[in-house]
């Protein structure tokens, strides 16, 4: 059986919960943006189309733009300043690994526009016996870089803050750090208003090769 892949939970992303116990725990209470369209809560993203389908950078950033808000092919071509066709293409791939849906439609003129949405609110990303781990690392390198395209310049509250800290830990200190991670990130979760003003978190806990 594979070993359980690194959980991360990126900045702006698919918002997955870090460590092995990724799901929320009974009678928890989370708050998730509501978007404009009907959409499951959880989805757990753990066959290896799916995983090689976030990936990549630019399907990364279609599934955050779809976060909130449905939208076209059009608009979504206008917001990454990219060609229609390229978009089109990696929308497509998007929807056959069951990430997207169309959630409506729109009769321009003769032709009707597909309007798409996520299929969840909320992505957990787990490994599987077929991925064995690489795809749950491409997503987790897919997600920081979109974080880091999204993280403004410092500003002078010193609100921004990271750290990469590499260093050996005991299994029993490992479990107790994806705890307090998981926490941090419901408390982070929970703490979501819509008139606060736009933050991101990016946390990892992750075994490294011996000679990283």
């Amino acid at each position: 059986m594979a070993r359980s892949a690194p959980k991360i939970a990126p900045a702006g992303a698919p918002e997955p919960a870090p460590g092995r116990a990724a799901e929320p725990a009974a009678n928890e209470q989370i708050s998730l943006p509501r978007p404009d369209y009907e959409a499951v809560d959880v989805l757990v993203v753990r066959e290896s189309e799916q995983l090689r389908a976030l990936g990549d950078d630019l399907r990364a950033k279609i599934v955050v733009l779809l976060r909130e808000r449905a939208a076209s092919t059009t608009e979504l071509a206008e917001k990454l300043a990219l060609p229609k066709g390229t978009v089109g293409h990696h929308v497509k791939v998007l929807e056959k690994a069951g990430l997207i849906r169309v959630v409506r439609t729109r009769k321009v003129r003769a032709l009707t526009e597909k309007y798409y949405g996520r299929t969840a609110r909320l992505f957990l990303f787990k490994s599987s016996d077929d991925a064995d781990g690489e795809g749950v690392r491409d997503v987790a390198a897919a997600s920081l870089r979109t974080a880091a395209e999204e993280m403004l310049p410092s500003v002078d509250d010193d609100r921004t803050t990271f750290a990469v800290l590499r260093l050996r830990l005991t299994d029993h200190d490992a479990d107790r750090f994806v705890r307090r991670l998981e926490r941090l990130t419901r408390e982070f979760r929970a703490a979501d208003t819509p008139t606060g003003e736009p933050y991101g978190l990016a946390v990892s806990l992750y075994r490294r090769a011996p000679d990283a």
